[in-house]
């Protein structure tokens, strides 16, 4: 590709390049001395699962390894302990050296189902190896490189001091560690999110303080989950995990917000923009299929599709998933041998009262066995199990 072609294809997805310039010159320079540009993200393992909200920086990395450069993926154990403050209105706990490490020990099979794993390619760090051994002089050292003034410009530092709301020193310490990962690895990009273009820039500066030519920081936008309002996230609920199945993978990728489908397919697919947006205006459903298809095979490949979507469509018309949560309920529970429907389903967890499973009843939303159930006094003896429905995708399998 020419440098232009190569900047048509970085800048797809990406949010803002410090300096603007400063990409095309980096490219430029490596191809006439023939080198590899050393492409970094740092990644703190507060959990092990990706989804495909943490899958837009990655595919942004693919996209350099594609032309030709190196990736770092730094898996910041070390940082971890300290808890990133970027974004958070209090201090996070603080894990130990042995939590993060084994929070991190599936990232790397995950990653790569995105990444090109070849040695040439990839290249996997922990900054434990360089931020463990620094001694206190060399502490104090890294952080008379950088001014309280500067870290206070920080928005959260700044609303959180506004407020009253303390700020503990080793969080200040945070974007001064990351930044040294940048000088041990000799970054020449960085990638993150949006939120992360503090801590990239502090990496500039503090690769200059060290006699670095300072990297290019490069962002990717934060992916909104499938509630279309907050940022994807495990602990939320509105995620969409590269490592599930085929199956569920499809179901989410169709829930989709319509107005947020175009944004999935930029930052999470190689699909044609344009094609989908007129796909889109003229037929939403089928342009959800297009995206759910193409999701699924990028993390599973080509031959899972067309049974995930054969299920989906099964499932959307009234049948039962294979894969469903499980309940056991005591026998304690039944009355002269048997249990209330309502009271069932309460227990399950699918109503929060019994009186909400009348209601559901009532409008013919509770399903048993497939079967909407008519009856509010209906009696279960649970002699074999049964599958109790919510709506149309909340399941539970109950036996006694």
């Amino acid at each position: 590709m020419t440098t232009n072609e190569q900047l048509a294809l970085l800048n797809r997805g990406a949010a803002q390049i410090v300096p603007e310039e400063g990409l095309k010159e980096k490219l430029e320079l490596a191809q006439k001395e023939g080198r590899q540009l050393r492409v970094k993200l740092g990644v703190d393992p507060s959990s092990s699962d990706l989804h495909v909200g943490h899958a837009v920086v990655l595919r942004k990395m693919r996209q350099f390894q594609d032309l030709g450069h190196k990736v770092v993926l730094i898996i910041g154990d070390f940082t971890a302990m300290i808890g990133d403050p970027t974004g958070k209105s209090k201090t996070r706990p603080v894990l130990s050296l042995e939590e993060t490490r084994k929070n991190g020990e599936t990232y790397v099979a995950q990653a790569t189902k995105i990444l090109d794993a070849s040695p040439d390619r990839l290249e996997i760090r922990h900054n434990s190896e360089w931020l463990e051994p620094l001694n206190f002089a060399e502490i104090v050292s890294l952080s008379a490189k950088y001014t309280v003034a500067r870290m206070m410009e920080r928005d959260d530092f700044t609303n959180r001091f506004r407020d009253g709301v303390a700020i503990s020193m080793h969080e200040l310490l945070y974007p001064l560690a990351q930044a040294y990962d940048s000088v041990a690895i000799e970054s020449d990009i960085e990638l993150g999110g949006t939120d992360q273009l503090f801590n990239l820039l502090v990496g500039r500066d503090i690769q200059r303080e060290y006699g670095q030519e300072p990297q290019i920081a490069l962002t990717t936008p934060l992916l909104e989950g499938l509630d279309g309002v907050e940022k994807m996230s495990k602990s939320l609920g509105n995620y969409i995990g590269i490592a599930e199945d085929p199956e569920p993978m499809f179901k989410k990728a169709m829930q989709v917000p319509d107005d947020l489908l175009y944004r999935y397919t930029e930052l999470g697919t190689a699909l044609d923009l344009l094609k989908m947006k007129d796909l889109i205006v003229k037929d939403v459903k089928e342009a959800h299929r297009v995206f759910a298809r193409e999701l699924v095979r990028i993390y599973h490949g080509e031959e899972p599709i067309a049974y995930a979507e054969e299920r989906y469509d099964y499932i959307a018309k009234g049948g039962i998933p294979d894969d469903i949560p499980e309940q056991i309920i005591d026998s304690s529970e039944l009355e002269n041998g048997a249990i209330w429907i309502c009271k069932l389903a309460t227990l399950t967890g699918l109503t929060a009262s019994n009186g909400e499973a009348r209601r559901l009843i009532q409008n013919r939303g509770l399903k048993l066995n497939g079967e909407p159930v008519t009856d509010i006094q209906l009696q279960l003896n649970l002699t074999e199990p049964i599958v109790l429905q919510k709506g149309k995708d909340s399941f539970v399998k109950v036996s006694l």
